[in-house]
């Protein structure tokens, strides 16, 4: 029950982050991706740059950002669930990155949204 919980939680702060996102000029064109290599939360094009999202939601009082709760084998993951994609769908040839967007509780604003481009690299 917890799990279903969490996963509409994170379904929501998805399509808070898409919402940000479109407003910055990125075409989302997919949300909640599985794969053998594991789960992609967004994918959309950045100009010519096929990016892949990670969406991390923490609220105020947390121990650690949201960025900072990428841990080493969760980045690991992220970079096999994006080549698994690139592969299954002949993309090889198409610029591509792994950003990080950070949602958190703001000040003026419902939310504090933090976009860090090319936030996780391949080996």
């Amino acid at each position: 029950m917890a799990r279903e919980g969490s996963r509409k939680l994170g379904q929501y702060y998805e399509g808070v982050a898409a919402r940000y996102l479109t407003t910055k000029g990125v075409r989302v064109i997919d949300q909640n991706v599985y794969n053998r290599g594991g789960e992609i939360d967004l994918i959309g094009m950045d100009s010519d740059v096929l990016v892949f999202f990670e969406v991390r939601f923490r609220s105020t009082g947390a121990l650690v950002d949201p960025i900072s709760s990428i841990s080493q084998r969760k980045q690991t993951r992220l970079v096999r669930a994006a080549s698994f994609y690139l592969h299954r769908h002949g993309l090889w040839n198409l610029a591509t990155r792994i950003d990080v967007i950070g949602i958190t509780p703001g000040q003026s604003s419902k939310y504090r949204v933090q976009w860090i481009k090319n936030a996780i690299q391949a080996d």
